[in-house]
C-alpha cells in the first residue's frame, strides 16, 4: 500500500521513521525527536481531508484521560501544514495480532490479565463520561518491550483509538456532513463487536456498549474465534473456568441483563477469582486420660474412680468419706456443689 508520507519528513518536533498502521483516511507512524534522538512516539496523520476532525476530536477527548491503559496524548494541531496527533509510543503488537497467532486461545492467565487492563481503561473512560465505541483487538495494544506474552501485566493493556470508532467512508461523511460531531446516536463502530441494541437502532450508546465490545473480545482471546450464539467460552475450551464464563456471561447479555458499568464487571471478576478461603481441620484434641479403674476388695466388682461405697456389696472404698454437711449426702470427690442440695462444698467438707 502506497504511503502519503515518507520516511524522514520533519512534522513537528518530530521526524518520520516508519509506518506502524493505515487506515481508510490515516497513516500511524513510529517517529523521533528531532533533537532528543531516542525520544519515540506514534503519530497519527490523515491522508483524507475528512479525517482531519476525526484526529481533533481523539485528541481532545483522550487528552483529559489520563491512565495506565490507555494510550496516552503527547501533543496535536489539527491546523498544522500536515494536521498530527502525537501519541506515546506503544511497543508491542496489538490483540488482532495475539489472536490470530494463537486461533485456539491465548492461556487462561494472560486472557484475564488482559481483560483487567481492558475494564480497568473503560472504568476511567466511562467515569469522565467518554465513550469508545469502537473496541475491538486491533484497537487494544500490549506494551510488552520484546518480553513474551506470558510475562503481560495489566498496565501493559493499552486502548487506543478513542474517537468516532468509524470503519468506513460513507458512514464518515454522513458524519461530517450532519450538524454537530458530537451526536452520540449515529451508528458506529465494526459491527462484529457491536452491541445489537446499537445494530438495531434501538438506542442510543452508553457504557453497557462498550462493555458488550468487551465481552466479544474476551471471547476471542479465551477461543481464537468470535461468539456464536448462547455459547460460553468453556463449550469451545474446556479448561475456561466457570468464573469467566460468569463473567463472560454479564458482558455478552441482553442489554437488561449486562452489566451496567465496567466497575461492576471489574468487581465480579475479581470476586469470582478470588481463591476459597483455605479451610484447615483443626488439630485433634487427645482424649483425656481415663483413671484407672479398681476393684472392690470384698466383691471384687469393678467400680468408678470417684465411688466411695462399692455400688455392689456397700463396701466403703475411701478412708474418709466426704459428705454434705448441709444434707448429709455423699458428693463425688471432686464436687464443688452438693448434687443432692446445691449447697456450696469446701474442700474436703464432710
Amino acid at each position: 500500500m502506497t504511503s502519503t508520507y515518507q520516511p524522514g519528513l520533519r512534522v513537528s518536533e518530530y521526524v518520520l521513521e516508519e509506518r506502524i498502521g493505515a487506515g481508510t483516511f490515516g497513516e500511524v507512524w513510529r517517529a523521533r525527536h528531532h533533537i532528543w534522538q531516542d525520544e519515540r512516539v506514534a503519530i497519527k496523520l490523515p491522508t483524507e481531508p475528512e479525517y482531519v476532525r476525526y484526529i481533533q476530536r481523539e485528541g481532545i477527548v483522550v487528552h483529559g484521560l489520563r491512565h495506565p491503559n490507555i494510550v496516552r496524548v503527547i501533543g496535536l494541531d489539527p491546523y498544522a501544514d500536515i494536521p498530527y496527533l502525537v501519541m506515546e509510543l506503544v511497543r508491542g503488537p496489538s490483540l488482532r495480532q495475539v489472536i490470530s497467532e494463537h486461533p485456539r486461545g491465548v492461556p487462561i492467565d494472560v486472557a484475564v490479565t488482559i481483560l483487567r487492563g481492558l475494564l480497568n481503561a473503560m472504568v476511567t473512560a466511562h467515569a469522565n463520561n467518554v465513550l469508545h465505541r469502537d473496541l475491538k483487538p486491533g484497537n487494544v495494544m500490549l506494551n510488552l518491550e520484546e518480553r513474551p506474552l506470558a510475562a503481560v501485566r495489566p498496565e501493559d493493556v493499552k486502548v487506543s483509538d478513542f474517537g468516532l470508532g468509524v470503519g468506513n467512508p460513507d458512514t464518515l461523511r454522513q458524519i461530517m456532513q450532519s450538524a454537530s460531531i458530537d451526536r452520540e446516536d449515529r451508528l458506529v463502530g465494526t459491527m462484529a463487536y457491536m452491541a445489537p441494541e446499537l445494530r438495531d437502532g434501538r438506542q442510543q450508546a452508553d457504557a453497557r456498549s462498550d462493555l458488550y465490545s468487551v465481552g466479544v473480545i474476551l471471547f476471542e482471546l479465551l477461543c481464537g474465534e468470535r461468539p456464536v450464539g448462547a455459547e460460553l467460552p468453556s463449550t469451545l475450551r474446556a479448561e475456561v473456568p466457570a468464573a469467566l464464563d460468569e463473567v463472560f456471561r454479564g458482558l455478552y447479555a441482553r442489554y437488561e441483563r449486562r452489566y451496567e458499568s465496567a466497575a461492576a464487571a471489574l468487581a465480579d471478576l475479581e470476586r469470582l477469582l478470588r481463591p476459597a478461603p483455605e479451610v484447615r481441620p483443626l488439630p485433634a484434641q487427645p482424649a483425656p486420660p481415663r483413671a484407672a479403674r479398681r476393684s472392690c476388695p470384698a466383691c471384687g466388682q469393678v467400680v468408678e474412680p470417684q465411688d466411695q461405697f462399692c455400688t455392689q456389696c456397700g463396701k466403703q472404698l475411701v478412708a474418709r468419706v466426704r459428705r454434705c454437711a448441709a444434707c448429709g449426702g455423699y458428693p463425688g470427690p471432686d464436687d464443688l456443689f452438693c448434687i443432692f442440695c446445691g449447697a456450696r462444698l469446701p474442700p474436703g467438707a464432710e
